[in-house]
């Protein structure tokens, strides 16, 4: 049974070893043990047993907007709803702290529209979404991510 739960100190170097390979692909940005650990709070994880098997982060941007970040599936689980779970999950807290709309910058545009997401011209994300981010990307400027936002 899959299990999602809140992410402890203690799981941030299993997770950074789950989303190393596609941080190395540069679809995913590089967070450090020092930010992850200052973020734990935003991270939502899924476990099957004790092995952690995905997570995704609900980062705030301001009183009523959150983004959907480093959502990440073990391949060996992808295909299986794992990921509809941790978005579902995130949304569902986003509700619970007074969140109106989420939005998320992603290469997986087709399954964040499968959980109700529509596209949204990258320009209306505010501007501190670039520069404390996007700026670290390896593909910046040049950036082929696709915007998505949900009123929740």
């Amino acid at each position: 049974m899959i299990l999602f739960t809140k992410a402890k100190l203690s799981d941030i170097s299993l997770m950074q070893q789950l989303v190393k390979s596609e941080v190395e692909k540069g679809i995913i940005l590089f967070r450090s043990s020092d930010e992850m650990a200052t973020n734990i709070r935003s991270y939502i994880l899924a476990k099957d047993e004790d092995k952690i098997i995905g997570f995704g982060a609900l980062h705030f941007h301001a009183d009523d907007l959150a983004e959907i970040r480093s959502l990440v599936v073990d391949e060996a689980y992808r295909g299986q709803g794992i990921g509809k779970g941790i978005v579902n999950a995130l949304l569902k807290e986003g509700v619970e702290l007074g969140v109106k709309k989420v939005f998320t910058l992603t290469y997986k545009k087709s399954f964040f529209e499968s959980v109700g997401f529509v596209e949204i011209p990258k320009e209306s994300l505010p501007s501190q979404k670039i520069w404390a981010d996007c700026i670290k990307c390896k593909h910046f400027p040049i950036c082929d991510e696709v915007a998505l936002i949900k009123n929740i």
